[in-house]
């Protein structure tokens, strides 16, 4: 790999990069507080009612960013060099740079934002975490997570499922294009799950990248790639691929390769049964691969389609769409075309709709130069919702005692909680969730609860965002969020916040959760605590009753082996000795909130 760069400086190089969009395509703008590329008003379709929002890292240009424009994307949201944005990044996209919808507008039933994002967990995460502020918020949307590579088999991908790759672009087009014929929310929702859920890729690569502002590469090291070697299955956030292969030319890689695609006996990857009668083929340049040896490998590859697997693809694509940097490699997609049941245009179809992007073939119109159209977004994107009387009430004065005593028994199990996570993690689970817990009582300090459930709980969510960094506090601000729009939902049909409508909402909340991570009681984590609390408190209606339940579950995660996490990777036996720190803290939480009390250095529980 070469680690000579002309822009050295990671954070100038995707400034300036997206800067660039907007001057090679004068239909979209630039919010470049929050890295967001956005096609600005006056563009596109006046029938279209769904706005399609996508992004991720950034070192994988074309994608997002100049994906964006008339017939695709609405907006893309970039991170850092091979990292996610942030959940506040693409709440502003969400909810001040496209049209979304609002329950003001005559398109609201119908209309809405679509989030489609590759399958990692920052960007499940944290774009799912806008997804329901902008619920909460009472924006109508929808999320769907792309996972098409088959380089990483079932057996090793585990709970996490398929990496998204470059067949996320055929995604992006074709609800791009239904997005702008007027279809509404659940319509294009559905065309891009279908499409999802019926692609197959993988990559191969001749070296790893090198990423800009880093240290140079160890030339010695086993992680680098000898002059005959080459990764199979290789992703795009520059990950080992899942072989290693040794003195192998073109015709026997894309033999490997397609048998990984087409292969229905091969149980680890047989993902997709590719049986259409339409099948179409995507050849992507993973940044570093010329022009010219792109040409030879797709013919390579549409050669095998024939000749050993009786595929002729109905559509060929190939070129430049999902990078890794400059990485010296390719990837191939295939794309099994169904019935998208909505009536109206085909999956064909909707990828030979007309589209404007710099990131896909056609190109700029004469019409959009010659407009000159300088119009942008002023809208104050770091406004948060605001949320009017719900009337689900509560008692201000003792739901204020039982929060402000779970926050002091969170902040007093710190030590526990770290020592544990010291065991089998990285030991800062415990200042975590200390940090959120003081931070949340300096907030009810200055700002006491009022008595309405949904606006308490909405005034504590940004409060959490804030202090709580990491994948769990990623999760605890996705289950806020959702909590908050399921409360409402309550308040339509209850005047008072009982402990079965908690129940009932915080359930809805646990269901939220699942769409955005694979974690279920068993698998060693804080929803081994959430559960058990939650659906004892809506058999019982009682919350002490529901809090033992979320400490002995607790528990029981010591000697549980973890399928998520940390921990998976850390390995030993330190598991067999301690629960599961991030259980352990939320069942303190629980028991705090049901007048259990524990001070800091106590070694027993005292019921208040």
């Amino acid at each position: 790999m070469s680690a000579k760069h002309f822009i050295n400086d990671p954070t100038h190089l995707v400034n300036a990069a997206l800067q660039a969009i907007t001057l090679t395509n004068p239909s979209v703008a630039l919010d470049a507080a929050n890295k967001v590329v956005y096609r600005r008003p006056g563009y596109g379709s006046s029938q279209q009612k769904v706005s399609i929002i996508s992004g991720g890292g950034s070192g994988h240009e074309p994608s997002f960013a100049a994906m964006v424009g008339t017939g695709l994307l609405s907006a893309a949201v970039a991170g850092t060099i091979f990292a996610s944005p942030s959940a506040e990044q693409v709440r502003a996209a969400i909810m001040a740079r496209v049209d979304n919808n609002e329950p003001s507008s005559s398109t609201a039933e119908s209309g809405g934002v679509l989030v489609t994002v590759m399958n990692y967990t920052g960007d499940v995460l944290n774009f799912g975490m806008a997804v329901e502020k902008a619920r909460a918020a009472g924006v109508n949307a929808e999320m769907v997570v792309v996972g098409d590579d088959v380089g990483v088999g079932r057996a090793k991908a585990g709970k996490v499922g398929r990496r998204g790759i470059a067949g996320t672009v055929l995604v992006h087009k074709i609800s791009g294009a239904l997005a702008v014929q007027g279809r509404s929310l659940a319509e294009v929702a559905k065309v891009a799950r279908l499409t999802a859920e019926n692609l197959v890729s993988v990559g191969a690569s001749l070296d790893h990248v090198h990423v800009p502002g880093r240290a140079p590469p160890d030339l010695n090291s086993a992680e680098h790639l000898k002059d005959r070697e080459l990764e199979l299955g290789m992703g795009i956030h520059n990950e080992a691929g899942s072989s290693r292969e040794t003195a192998i030319e073109l015709p026997g890689l894309v033999r490997k390769m397609l048998a990984q695609l087409l292969d229905p006996n091969d149980a680890d990857r047989a993902f997709v049964r590719v049986n259409s009668n339409e099948v179409v083929l995507l050849v992507n340049n993973l940044g570093g691969v010329s022009v010219l040896e792109l040409g030879g490998i797709l013919t390579e590859v549409v050669t095998q389609l024939d000749k050993g697997h009786g595929i002729k693809p109905v559509r060929i694509l190939s070129g430049t769409f999902m990078t890794s940097l400059n990485g010296l490699g390719f990837s191939i997609s295939l794309l099994n075309v169904v019935n998208t049941d909505i009536g109206g245009p085909s999956m064909i179809d909707l990828l030979d709709y007309p589209c404007e992007a710099t990131g896909w073939s056609t190109p700029i119109s004469k019409l959009t130069w010659e407009e000159k159209n300088t119009a942008t977004r002023q809208q104050d994107a770091s406004v948060g919702f605001n949320s009017g009387p719900s009337g689900l009430k509560l008692d201000p004065k003792a739901a204020q005692t039982a929060l402000i005593n779970a926050l002091e028994s969170v902040i007093a199990v710190e030590p526990e909680v770290t020592r544990y996570d010291t065991v089998v993690g990285d030991g800062d689970c415990g200042i975590g969730l200390k940090r959120g817990a003081e931070a949340v009582l300096k907030h009810l300090s200055s700002q006491p609860l009022s008595g309405d459930a949904v606006i308490d709980v909405a005034n504590i969510v940004p409060v959490i965002e804030m202090e709580m960094d990491g994948t769990s506090g990623a999760l605890y601000a996705i289950f806020l969020n959702a909590l908050v729009a399921a409360l409402r939902s309550e308040a339509a049909a209850q005047s008072e916040a009982s402990p079965q409508v908690w129940a009932s909402a915080l359930d809805q909340s646990c269901e939220a959760l699942s769409k955005y991570t694979p974690a279920r009681p068993g698998d060693r984590t804080l929803v081994d605590a959430l559960y058990p609390f939650v659906e004892v408190l809506g058999k019982t209606g009682d919350v002490k009753q529901a809090a033992e339940a979320a400490q002995s579950a607790a528990e029981g995660t010591k000697g549980m082996k973890a399928s998520l996490g940390r921990t998976v990777y850390i390995g030993g036996s330190g598991f067999e000795q301690v629960p599961d720190p991030g259980a352990w803290g939320l069942a303190s939480f629980f028991l705090g909130l049901a007048g259990v009390k524990k001070e800091k250095g106590d070694e027993e529980w005292e019921t208040l």
